[in-house]
This record gives C-alpha cells, structure tokens and sequence, in this order.
C-alpha cells in the first residue's frame, strides 16, 4: 500500500476527486492548508486604498489517498492531468486497519 499526498490549488479539487471516483478509489481526504511555494505571490490590496502588499502564505489543498501499489501510477496519472500547479508526494504504508471491522491492510482500504 502507498499513501499519495497532493498538494494543489482550490480550482482542482473537484476534478482530482472525480476522477478518483471513475477508478474506485475508496476513500479521500482533503485538508486545507496554507503555505508558500517557491514562485512570488501576486500583489494584493491591502484595503481600500492604493496600498499593495504581497502575501507570504496562499491558500492550497493537500488531498491524500491510500491505495494499493497496482493502483499507483493511474492515481498519479489523474493528479497530472487534473491539476494546474503542485506537488505530488509518495510513500510506503506497512499497514492499514479499519477500526470498525478489524480488517487489515488492503481489506482494509
């Protein structure tokens, strides 16, 4: 099993989800979140006036799934194609159990 954390713009939230419901992916979980990346935010009023400033954090989504490592590269795939900007990260889950059921691992997911 893999964990596969996005983080990407609001716009493409709704298009990643989407397309994780056209392959069956279970579950998701989306968090907003806000940071910085390494481009320089735009400028902004600051009020009513003239006065502009840039700010130094901007709202982005981090969405995560759990999914078998079969499942990796069309998850990934759906990201790509569905997002403008962001990053992807990927990494190993040595295991998984559902509370509820007490089932384990990929049953689990």
């Amino acid at each position: 099993m893999i964990r596969i954390e996005a983080i990407v713009g609001q716009g493409d939230v709704k298009a990643i989800n989407d397309g994780l419901k056209r392959i069956h992916v279970g579950g998701i979980t989306i968090m907003k979140v806000r940071g910085r990346g390494k481009n320089i935010n735009p400028k902004i009023h600051a009020s009513k006036g003239t006065e502009m400033f840039t700010p130094e954090f901007n709202d982005k989504f981090v969405i995560q799934v759990i999914v078998e490592e079969k499942n990796e590269d069309e998850v990934i795939h759906i990201i790509k194609d569905n997002a403008k900007i962001g990053k992807i990260f990927i990494s190993q889950i040595t295991r998984a159990v559902d509370i509820a059921s007490g089932e384990e691992n990929e049953r689990a997911i």
